[in-house]
């Protein structure tokens, strides 16, 4: 017989509503540039337009047991939904293996927010200025609430990473004549050096050009005509950078 532990129990509370998160994401970013209302509005199949049942929407199960396919008109599920619901679970599931309590809560609110904020970047090469203000604020009130970096760490990280990006932007545009980063990029570095603190920014920015640089090569060899001087997600890297940074600085304590 399986002896559930109230640590087992607690992390795998995190991974449902990670999951349940992931779905709200999901439907979110599908919805950003429609007229479809992101928050209301029942979901529906893309290729029918059949409003889902309750039993259809579990995130994750849903899909696996329809083979990934509306049970209607058989359409594709987009992958991308799914892809979400189970990268939010995962977080959820690490940040309550990695931190006790409300420090996993914070955690946990920190990934979510970068998975929603890489998402749009990848599909719409959009990191709203709703979403980054967000991020950053939350990271300044978990540092108060010393969850994370102490409040001058996060305010100078904040002012760092905003800062430090922007320059290179601005700097580029001057030397080429075009830009060279979207405007969003230096809000998240900025809103995540926040939660992570200013000494967190350098490996920060190393793990993502390293993200790109590898999905770069893999898009290059895989299509040799593929243009490296063609538009990259800066702001998906660095996103997907900096929840293992905060995995990273949990485990040193």
């Amino acid at each position: 017989m399986l002896n559930l532990t109230p640590d087992m129990i607690w992390i795998a509370a995190l991974g449902l509503l990670g999951a349940l998160i992931g779905s709200f994401i999901a439907t979110a970013i599908e919805r950003w540039r429609t007229d479809k209302p992101i928050i209301l509005g029942r979901s529906r199949c893309d290729g029918c337009a059949r409003r889902l049942e309750p039993f259809e929407l579990v995130p994750v199960l849903s899909a696996a047991a329809l083979r990934f396919r509306c049970r209607t008109c058989h359409a594709p599920i987009k992958s991308i939904h799914t892809l979400i619901e189970a990268a939010a679970c995962l977080v959820g599931l690490l940040a309550g293996v990695a931190a006790p309590g409300v420090h996993a809560i914070a955690g946990a609110l920190l990934g979510w927010q970068l998975i929603a904020l890489a998402a749009l970047d990848i599909r719409h090469f959009l990191l709203p200025n709703v979403l980054t203000a967000s991020l950053a604020v939350t990271g300044l009130v978990a540092s108060i609430a010393s969850l994370g970096p102490t409040p001058i760490d996060s305010l100078v990280g904040g002012i760092a990473g905003f800062g430090s990006l922007w320059a290179v932007k601005e700097i580029y545009r001057l030397i080429r004549g075009r830009e060279g980063l979207g405007g969003g990029d230096p809000k998240l570095l900025g809103g995540i050096g926040c939660w992570l603190g200013w000494q967190a920014l350098p490996y920060i920015l190393l793990g993502a050009s390293l993200l790109g640089l590898t999905i770069a090569a893999i898009r290059l060899s895989r299509d040799p005509a593929f243009k490296t001087d063609r538009p990259l997600p800066l702001g998906a890297y660095l996103a997907l950078a900096a929840f293992p940074a905060w995995l990273t600085i949990t485990a040193m304590g």
